[in-house]
């Protein structure tokens, strides 16, 4: 029997960064939303290590950011 790997790794994440990065881009962080997580990568490093986070855990560090 086969098992599927359903991993972040083996997913199709559709990553997105904020428009505030620029044309050049390479100095922000990129975002992929799947159903229960929030993974976050280094856009200098797009193979490198990623953040799973779980939505609330994330949408607390926006929110906590936001107040600067």
């Amino acid at each position: 029997m086969n098992v599927a790997d359903t991993t972040a790794s083996a997913l199709e994440l559709a990553w997105r960064k904020s428009s505030y990065s620029g044309a050049e881009g390479g100095q922000c962080v990129e975002v992929a939303v799947r159903p229960g997580t929030v993974y976050v990568r280094d856009s200098k490093d797009m193979e490198g290590p990623r953040l799973s986070l779980a939505p609330e855990k994330w949408a607390a560090f926006v929110e906590f950011t936001a107040q600067g």
